[in-house]
């Protein structure tokens, strides 16, 4: 069984042998663990300037990146985000991925025109239309669902993916931003109806969001999603009750603390490892082991392979 096989079992909540499948929505760490720039961190002026040469050239190490750090830490799946030359170029760097890796990994694209939390610039204005423009916001969420939807359908049509990454963010560490009622007028259609369509086109859907989503969850998980991502302890999500509670509808991703990855000491570290592993896998399937948002740049790298080496060391289901 591939691992990419091994992932896509996992979503669907059917049981794997050995390690659980592990993997990253973001591994930003790749100048430190391979001396080489992240896709996203390299500059789109050079990229206007490249020739078609160049830009072929460009896409095919970005490719590379990929593979190179999914396979030295052993993940599963690859989230192809952050790359250049939008919709083609995204399926340029996953005809390279196939090429390179053949069918060793599970791979994903980003998908989700659901409204997330305004930056700070915009939130006032957001906030007021949440009151006083609802027919506005709702004729602006069908258009980014229709957008979105449709780049999603030219990458599904060539086959090179087995499912997406929904990365708009609902929640702060206390509280979503949305209110229960907001969330079910202006969030949950368009979900349900992304999912709906990524189903359709044979598409896995994993949603993340950080922050405290348990006065919410039962709507996420209510629009069908094959995963939820990152199941945050900083907004004190507790991986434990929420297998309980929903391991049987969904999947589970996630949930090693990234406060304690960061500035933890290293016991804090090992045993919060150690308990976002045996709570994940106390079910015996269904559970994804990754950290509670991604490996991001100023993380020590030192951690992520303390994290990824009790992983390897005490994660497997057995034969």
């Amino acid at each position: 069984m591939t691992e990419r096989e091994r992932f896509c079992k996992t979503l669907r909540r059917e049981s794997v042998p050995g390690l659980v499948p592990t993997f990253e929505l973001e591994f930003y760490l790749t100048m430190e663990a391979l001396g080489r720039v992240h896709p996203s961190q390299r500059g789109y002026r050079q990229w206007k300037q490249m020739s078609e040469r160049e830009r072929e050239l460009h896409l095919r190490d970005e490719a590379e990146v990929f593979v190179a750090f999914a396979r030295k830490y052993h993940h599963s799946a690859i989230h192809v985000n952050g790359t250049h030359g939008g919709a083609d170029g995204k399926i340029r760097v996953l005809e390279h991925i196939r090429a390179i890796a053949g069918d060793e990994f599970a791979l994903l694209v980003y998908c989700d025109p659901t409204f997330s939390i305004p930056s700070g610039g915009y939130m006032m204005e957001f906030t007021e239309r949440l009151y006083e423009d609802g027919e506005g916001l709702h004729e602006e969420a069908k258009r980014n669902t229709e957008n979105v939807l449709r780049e999603t359908e030219k990458i599904a049509a060539t086959g090179l993916v087995d499912g997406v990454c929904m990365c708009s963010d609902y929640c702060f560490n206390a509280n979503p931003f949305f209110s229960r009622d907001m969330f079910a007028e202006f969030i949950a259609p368009y979900l349900r109806q992304s999912i709906e369509a990524c189903h359709a086109m044979g598409l896995l859907c994993i949603k993340h969001t950080d922050g405290n989503i348990m006065p919410i969850i039962d709507q996420m998980v209510a629009c069908g999603p094959d995963a939820l991502h990152s199941l945050d302890p900083q907004g004190e999500v507790d991986l434990a009750q929420v297998s309980r509670d929903w391991g049987d509808q969904v999947a589970l991703c996630g949930n090693v603390n990234c406060a304690l990855l960061q500035t933890g000491t290293q016991a804090e570290c090992e045993a919060d490892i150690r308990r976002a592993l045996h709570d994940g896998m106390a079910r015996g399937r269904g559970y994804v082991f990754c950290t509670s948002n991604c490996a991001y740049t100023g993380l020590a790298l030192e951690r992520y392979e303390c994290m990824n080496r009790i992983w390897r060391e005490e994660g497997s289901y057995g034969a």
